[in-house]
């Protein structure tokens, strides 16, 4: 199973990257596996730690895809990479081990430190369409545009009848970016 997620991690130089990433749990581990090139692997395999920020703010998602990035953080209890400050909860991981991979290592983590910060309430449809349309936003490049047309067709019915301000914000934010990479395709040769 593949839970959607926030990784927040640090660089060598002290810059604090946020980006949204699926995870998987293997037994006591955490796997989390960014394509190459990333940031977050980079981090990650420097650093050696990662925090992992479970949110119901569909912002936080769509607004690291669409250059948003300027999320408020706090420090991690004990690591160096910080959270989210308005997650649900967190857990700080440490790297133990990677399976490389050309197109995605598997980074193997261990739970250091796990943190309820609020209840979780559930996810509306508006919130899982907004998650949904966030990953073909993250594959623009990779999938047909038609494809992307079709499933963000289906998708906005939930969140027209579902969605709160926030996930109207974050949807309108991925919309913003299939039109200009709509308009880039149509002007390429």
């Amino acid at each position: 199973m593949i839970h959607e997620v926030i990784v927040t991690t640090v660089s060598e130089a002290g810059e604090i990257h946020i980006a949204p990433m699926g995870i998987r749990q293997r037994d006591e581990l955490v796997v989390i596996s960014p394509f190459r090139p990333s940031t977050t692997l980079e981090n990650i395999t420097q650093s050696r730690c990662a925090a992992v920020n479970f949110t119901d703010d569909v912002r936080v998602f769509a607004g690291c895809l669409t250059g948003r990035r300027n999320w408020q953080t706090f420090a991690s209890e004990r690591i160096a990479a910080p959270r989210l400050a308005e997650c649900l909860a967190h857990r700080e991981v440490e790297l133990v081990d990677i399976e490389e991979s050309e197109l995605r290592p598997s980074l193997l983590c261990r739970v250091v430190h796990d943190e309820t910060h609020r209840p979780f309430q559930g996810f509306n449809r508006a919130q899982a369409a907004v998650l949904e349309l966030a990953v073909l936003v993250s594959r623009l490049d990779r999938l047909p545009f038609q494809k992307v047309v079709e499933e963000m067709a289906y998708l906005l019915a939930a969140v027209e009848k579902t969605a709160g301000a926030r996930e109207q914000e974050a949807w309108g934010w991925l919309m913003e970016r299939i039109t200009a990479h709509q308009a880039r395709l149509e002007q390429a040769p």
